[in-house]
């Protein structure tokens, strides 16, 4: 059953209060997340918002859905790049399931367009608040860290170049 309108509406207008609170974009788009989230009351609302943001990325291109850009340790297949413009990281990323690509959309959300120095500098606090490693199957889990883990690899690799 999809999620109301109502309370899809009203998680995605939640976002503009929380990023004028933090000077750290990553931060900021974690507590913006974070709050987008809260207007859900149960696990099923929310697990129904993670498939429509997933349902909403971008088409990624055939000739990068090759097997340098998958991710290793999820059990889905998932994609994932990174390219560096301005001093900023873009990432682009899809995946063969479900629920997978909506958690690269909260991903990219927080991630992409910023700063490598912020992205290593800021632990990705989201997933506790949201309690996303007690309500995803383990494997999901796995995945999403090793999602976590590349986004810090090509974070770390981006400011090693830049020197």
């Amino acid at each position: 059953m999809p999620v109301s309108p109502s309370k899809t509406v009203q998680a995605a207008q939640a976002g503009g209060a929380a990023g004028n609170r933090v000077s750290n974009e990553v931060q900021a788009a974690q507590d913006e997340l974070v709050e987008e989230f809260s207007f859900f009351d149960n696990w099923m609302d929310r697990y129904q918002y993670l498939i429509d943001l997933g349902r909403r990325l971008p088409a990624m291109p055939a000739e990068e859905l090759v097997d340098a850009n998958k991710i290793k340790g999820c059990q889905s297949q998932v994609w994932f790049v990174a390219e560096q413009q301005d001093g900023r990281l873009n990432f682009r990323a899809t995946s063969d399931a479900a629920i997978v690509p909506g958690l690269i959309a909260m991903l990219l959300r927080i991630y992409s367009g910023r700063r490598p120095q912020d992205i290593l500098d800021t632990p990705p606090d989201f997933v506790a608040a949201l309690e996303l490693e007690q309500h995803l199957s383990p494997t999901r889990s796995n995945g999403l860290s090793s999602m976590l883990q590349a986004i810090r690899r090509f974070a770390s690799q981006a400011l090693q170049a830049a020197r």
